[in-house]
């Protein structure tokens, strides 16, 4: 009897080690770094399916049928998990897919693949994502009702679904008409995308290098060392032209913010409001270098207030959503952003407007601060001459909240 009982426990001890193997045999472990933290997840041989076949709604539907019934479950929570823990807008939470998929599926040796993978762990984390085919390219789309103006999209049922990777085709990417949407419903696929980045990650501080700034102010020479991060740049590498609400309020990282912002604020002690504001204007008009974004991208791109620390060269917009942080960090003041046929300045709100320039907004008298350089040096409450008596339009307005 003992020696049937002992037989029985060997077995099972046997068959539950099989199992325990096969368990680990069929989970791949995966790491790598991500901003402020590391990501580790495990990758079921389950959802390792291959894709070689033709494009079509065929050989899509049934790629999704195959992963979808392996066991993804974990990944997703990994995911998610991770996104709440670092508090990650859906911007920076689709950086963290791309980089997931680039794992499981390396984007150089299957595109189409390494996009479907892209596609299935968005709409298995819950945003409303769809996929399109023509031309023998997968496109990549999800659904955002935000104001987006430089990237293609397409409507079903009066949704708007913007487009993800049209930037990976390049020229190649075509017009309307061809892609077609693959036609796949994902039950739990049901949110919005928001392009909002309200929040920068807190990267690892060795990630960042000190940048060397200086400007002249009334005869005085300051300088600063800013630290910079070139991920900032990745983040925003195919970043889209957003609405001014949304580009206004992109902050900075901590680093960053607590290398420069303080700094700002002693050398503005025992300066009055106008005076500091004229001082934040001159330090965004002149600390940096002007070029245009087609002579510097070969195409318009707006650069974050962190990005123009970063890089060698700003235009008009850059230094406006400058100068608009600084002064919003600093004085809190209410403020308009003027657009022009061929340029943007700022205007604040003083207790009385400088100047013969006010611009009245909503019954109020708006001072303008130009941060650009211009042919004349101008002074708080100057318009340039050649801006007069053209027509522009407030694109964006600034009420600071009553409890800041």
């Amino acid at each position: 009897m003992k020696k049937q009982i002992g037989l029985m426990v060997y077995r099972a001890l046997i068959i539950f080690g099989l199992v325990f193997c096969g368990a680990q045999v069929n989970a791949q472990n995966y790491s790598f770094e991500f901003y402020e933290g590391t990501f580790n997840f495990e990758a079921d041989s389950t959802i390792n399916i291959g894709f070689n076949e033709e494009l079509s709604n065929q050989s899509i539907q049934k790629f999704y049928q195959q992963i979808n019934t392996g066991h993804y479950q974990g990944l997703i929570s990994s995911l998610t998990t991770y996104k709440e823990k670092y508090k990650l807008n859906d911007w920076l939470y689709y950086q963290l897919i791309r980089k997931t998929a680039q794992q499981l599926s390396p984007k150089a040796d299957n595109y189409n693949r390494y996009t479907l993978y892209k596609w299935f762990l968005m709409t298995k984390s819950g945003f409303d994502a769809k996929l399109a085919i023509g031309n023998n390219q997968i496109i990549f789309y999800v659904r955002n009702d935000e104001d987006i103006s430089d990237i293609p999209f397409f409507m079903i049922d009066n949704k708007k679904y913007m487009c993800l990777n049209y930037h990976d085709y390049g020229k190649l990417f075509k017009g309307d008409g061809v892609y077609k949407p693959v036609n796949l419903t994902i039950p739990e696929a049901t949110n919005d995308f928001s392009y909002k980045v309200t929040r920068m990650p807190d990267f690892k501080p060795e990630a960042y290098e000190e940048k060397q700034i200086a400007f002249n102010y009334k005869h005085k020479a300051y300088h600063f060392k800013v630290k910079v991060n070139k991920e900032v740049s990745t983040i925003f590498e195919n970043y889209p032209g957003v609405d001014f609400a949304t580009y206004f309020n992109i902050p900075l990282s901590h680093e960053t913010y607590q290398s420069l912002i303080p700094i700002l604020k002693a050398n503005l002690k025992g300066m009055n409001e106008k005076k500091g504001v004229d001082y934040l204007m001159r330090f965004t008009r002149y600390a940096f270098l002007f070029e245009t974004d087609e002579d510097n991208f070969g195409k318009e791109k707006r650069l974050s207030p962190e990005q123009t620390l970063l890089n060698q060269y700003s235009d008009c917009d850059d230094r406006a959503a400058l100068f608009f942080y600084l002064v919003k960090e600093i004085y809190n003041l209410p403020m308009i952003a003027l657009l022009y046929p061929t340029h943007i300045t700022m205007a604040v709100q003083f207790d009385k407007p400088v100047g013969s320039n006010s611009i009245i907004y909503n019954g109020k008298a708006y001072t303008v601060c130009e941060p650009t350089p211009q042919l004349k040096n101008l002074k708080v409450g100057e318009l340039s001459a050649s801006l007069k008596n053209k027509p522009y339009e407030v694109v964006y307005h600034y009420e600071p909240p009553l409890n800041k």
